[in-house]
């Protein structure tokens, strides 16, 4: 089973702006104070194309657990440690083409992925058929997809005479499994983490808007020496 969920979104800032804040977004709280759950930021790899002028980058941010406590409840404590307070890593990458006007961007997480894996996709975007002013705005689509491998492997460990016994057993209110299912673990988990994400966009959105405005007002330069101050009092600044 796989959730989907897209919105849509547009920045009042130009484009080089705007990639330039989704750079940036995790220096450090000071500058987002929508980041303080990423703890560290790594740059993996960084180089533009020689042929097509585009930046590949890849990123790993280390964040705080992005299991949503009710879908940690959903789960035994085999599969969890019983501990929900754990750091995930988080793989980033992005293409940017500022001829063309156009970056994409994808994170997934590499922990957890045997119980939820999540998928988010951005596409930050020039208007289009528009009129000249809004050249001063940017377009963004975001999908996140959501796949819980948990109720997949549950099946094929239990196989179909024991899928049968734990069907008859939820109609009369058996055990953990038994209750939920296979299938109702799967969405139940995807439907939760969709919850969550929802309002994890919107802090994101909102920490962009706070940099943006930072950028406005301040300049690159200004922003810089704010993360070169927070580097200085002994918080970690991403490398780019």
């Amino acid at each position: 089973m796989v959730l989907t969920h897209t919105t849509n979104h547009t920045y009042s800032h130009p484009f080089p702006t705007v990639t330039l804040a989704f750079f940036l977004r995790y220096c450090s709280p000071q500058l987002n104070p929508f980041a303080s759950h990423v703890l560290s930021t790594d740059t993996i790899s960084s180089h533009v194309d020689p042929t097509t002028g585009r930046l590949h980058t890849t990123r790993i941010h280390l964040k705080k657990s992005r299991l949503p406590p009710a879908v940690m409840k959903l789960l035994p404590a085999t599969l969890t440690g019983g501990n929900s307070d754990k750091a995930s890593y988080i793989l980033e990458t992005s293409v940017v083409d500022m001829r063309e006007g156009w970056m994409s961007t994808e994170s997934r997480n590499l922990n957890y992925v045997g119980v939820l894996s999540v998928v988010e996709r951005q596409l930050y975007t020039l208007p289009k058929n528009r009129p000249a002013a809004a050249a001063d705005s940017t377009d963004v689509e975001t999908k996140v997809v959501f796949r819980s491998r948990l109720g997949e492997r549950i099946r094929d460990r239990l196989g179909e005479a024991r899928d049968r016994a734990e069907a008859a057993a939820e109609s009369s209110g058996g055990g953990f499994f038994a209750r939920l299912g296979a299938r109702g673990i799967q969405r139940s988990i995807e439907t939760l983490a969709s919850t969550k994400t929802q309002d994890q966009l919107g802090k994101s959105r909102e920490g962009m808007r706070i940099i943006l405005e930072r950028l406005r007002h301040t300049g690159i330069m200004g922003v810089l020496e704010l993360t070169k101050m927070a580097s200085q009092r002994g918080m970690q600044v991403p490398a780019r």
